[in-house]
């Protein structure tokens, strides 16, 4: 029995980022994961996924930075 998919469009730009954003905190719902990999290419969320660890890794330096400066810099 084929699964009837009501929105075969690839996800866009603002769906990959809420999707990886969703994997990163382990909320990601199960419809938008096979939706993602039914749909989705993945080059699409490896570059996504990059570029928010990256981000993530930048916030975390920044704020340690700044606490430091803070405590006595």
């Amino acid at each position: 029995m084929a699964s009837s998919d009501p929105d075969p469009r690839p996800p866009g730009f603002l769906s990959i980022l809420r999707s990886v954003a969703a994997a990163f905190f382990g909320v990601q719902s199960e419809h938008n994961r096979e939706r993602d990999f039914r749909h989705g290419k993945p080059i699409h969320f490896i570059v996504a996924g990059l570029l928010g660890t990256a981000l993530f890794v930048l916030l975390m330096w920044g704020l340690v930075r700044l606490v430091l400066g803070l405590a006595g810099g």
